[in-house]
């Protein structure tokens, strides 16, 4: 639920916010709703152009793969695993 939660808030206000903070190039744009706002965020980002879709692509996906290398090391440094 937190997941989709994150998604839908991310894809829904990130624009906005991306916009009060003065980010408008389409890289950074596409970069933090792909991160942040997982799938949702990427469709989102399409919306804005083809330079933002790949890059929130790249982005879902480099930060899928570091979660899924990075966890175990985490569960393992804090004695859960």
């Amino acid at each position: 639920p937190l997941i989709i939660a994150a998604g839908i808030l991310g894809a829904a206000l990130g624009p906005w916010w991306l916009d009060r903070l003065g980010v408008h190039d389409p890289l950074a744009r596409g970069t933090a709703l792909g991160t942040a706002s997982h799938g949702i965020g990427t469709a989102r980002a399409a919306e804005e152009g083809a330079l933002a879709l790949a890059a929130a692509g790249l982005a879902m996906a480099a930060a899928g793969l570091a979660t899924a290398l990075l966890a175990p090391l985490a569960l393992r440094l804090l004695g859960l695993a």
